[in-house]
């Protein structure tokens, strides 16, 4: 099974809002630190705002931070969210429809996989605090040995 940009692109945006939590961010500084496109981005963002999961605030100092805290985030919520659908095949116009066993098993995959998803919140993806933050440049330097100038 193979997740949509949309899907990724929301998870980011949670986990980059999610390391700042006291600080408003905006689509183009998110899209600007994944490298990724800013108007796909915010299509993610008013989605994740409908729901909830996002505030999104208009005007002059505005901006988007989480709605709800990161232990209220479920990974396996967000994906169901933002994926359209999650047929693994085609079944419907297939000539043993049903008969062949596969409509059993992959709706019993999926059930896993969603399963294995929902034991897990924002929260725990940003476990790792620090070595996140430096990889997003957010003012926390990377632990480790100290680099010598050349």
């Amino acid at each position: 099974m193979r997740l949509t940009r949309h899907t990724d692109y929301a998870l980011r945006a949670l986990i980059y809002l999610g390391l700042q939590p006291d600080t408003l961010g905006s689509i183009g500084e998110i899209a600007a630190r994944y490298g990724v496109s800013e108007s796909h981005l915010m299509k993610v963002v008013q989605k994740l705002g409908k729901a909830g999961y996002l505030e999104t605030l208009r005007g002059r100092g505005g901006g988007v931070r989480l709605g709800r805290s990161a232990e209220a985030i479920g990974v396996g919520d967000v994906v169901r969210l933002t994926e359209e659908g999650f047929d693994i095949a085609e079944c419907g116009s297939c000539v043993l429809r049903g008969e062949c066993g596969l409509t059993s098993i992959f709706g019993q995959a999926t059930t896993a996989f969603l399963s294995v998803l929902d034991q897990f919140t924002l929260a725990d993806l940003l476990r790792s605090g620090d070595p996140l933050r430096a990889l997003l440049r957010l003012g926390i330097k990377p632990r480790g040995k100290p680099r010598r100038a050349a």
